[in-house]
């Protein structure tokens, strides 16, 4: 008896899917992470003077750093940290404040608009990006500019967003250098990007065996609260954009106070759903439990079920090694859907329209 060959493992097929190369950014992130690092290690910013808070302020690719340094310094962090994806930026900020701008082109507009803002109000700002309005804004004012290479999308530099933050946060004397962490993932990444990479068959790539079990379904991404929050706001951001897949994700516990009781209805529809946990062994044994007890409920109603582990010693090493994993299933979904995994036409439709204050219809939707 023969088995038809995975689309997943025929190349010419992926390639031809693939004309911008995201599975080239995806398999090279290793050497991006390893050069984020050495940049980020260089920086030289002034002090920031007794600062009482810290805010990002961000959207998409260039605000999950925020997410996941938070995840990754955990209670390390000695001053609370918000991510603010917004126009404005939250009214608590002023002169004790910390903002950092991040917007990977420099022209997003609810970054410029918050960048304005945290001007206004006295506070100590850095911006992070490859240019655009931002950085041309920034070196009018005076504002610091950490400075990262351009030419990818946004979601594909995730390498260079997050470490340039920590960089950033080490330079001007808010968190302790983590050379020793950078380095544990920086290893532990080259040696899954051997292991997910589009030349190793299915049968052998468990990147790949996932996307093929997702494929044809809503993907619903659960971490535990914590460390892997943030990696599951990221799997569910890679879904969307990269395989064009409606996802969605959720935090436990509050998870178990709410969306739990959706798994009910609608009953047929539930199938078209599968999970995927992502966990961690220092999760609070409690949030274990958590995680045993949602399965067994979900797994009643769902198409499909999975766990993804993390890997490492370090929260730095564990965080990165579900990013990747998450960055991987993305690629191969996105062939398995027969679609672009770079191009984003729904929201380059959105930007255009909106950046005409006439509101003339000058495009057409995908």
């Amino acid at each position: 008896m023969t088995t038809s060959l995975s689309l997943l493992d025929q190349p010419d097929k992926c390639a031809a899917l693939d004309p911008l190369g995201m599975r080239g950014l995806i398999e090279s992130f290793p050497e991006q992470f390893l050069s984020a690092a050495e940049m980020a290690a260089s920086l030289s910013l002034p002090a920031a003077k007794t600062p009482a808070n810290l805010v990002v302020a961000g959207l998409g690719g260039s605000a999950i750093g925020g997410d996941i340094i938070r995840s990754i310094l955990g209670d390390t962090l000695r001053l609370p940290l918000l991510v603010s994806r917004d126009y404005r930026l939250p009214s608590f900020v002023g002169t004790s404040s910390i903002v950092i701008a991040s917007s990977y082109s420099g022209n997003t507009e609810e970054t410029l608009s918050a960048y304005n803002q945290a001007l206004g109000t006295g506070a100590f700002v850095v911006c992070i990006t490859s240019g655009g309005r931002l950085a041309e804004r920034a070196l009018a004012d005076g504002s610091p500019v950490v400075r990262i290479p351009g030419g990818m999308p946004p979601r594909a530099a995730l390498g260079y967003s997050t470490l340039a933050l920590l960089g950033a946060l080490q330079a001007i004397g808010v968190v302790e250098q983590l050379k020793q962490s950078v380095e544990e993932a920086a290893a532990l990444l080259s040696r899954l990007a051997r292991h997910y990479s589009g030349d190793v068959p299915t049968v052998r790539n468990p990147a790949k065996a996932l996307a093929q079990s997702l494929f044809g379904k809503i993907v619903a991404v659960y971490g535990g609260v914590g460390l892997l929050d943030s990696a599951a706001a990221r799997w569910r951001g890679q879904m969307e954009e990269n395989a064009k897949n409606l996802a969605l994700h959720h935090v436990i516990p509050e998870m178990n106070h709410n969306e739990i009781l959706g798994w009910e209805c609608p009953k047929e529809a539930l199938q078209r759903v599968a999970t995927v946990f992502l966990r961690d062994s220092d999760d609070h044994p409690q949030i274990k439990r958590r995680f045993d007890l949602t399965k067994e409920i979900v797994a009643r109603g769902c198409g499909a079920s999975h766990e993804v582990w993390s890997e490492g010693n370090s929260r730095m090493a564990r965080v990165f090694s579900v990013l990747y994993l998450g960055d991987f299933v993305s690629l191969y979904l996105a062939y398995l859907n027969g679609v672009d995994p770079t191009r984003i036409d729904a929201i380059d439709y959105l930007k255009r329209e909106l950046s005409d204050p006439e509101g003339n219809g000058i495009g057409s939707p995908p």
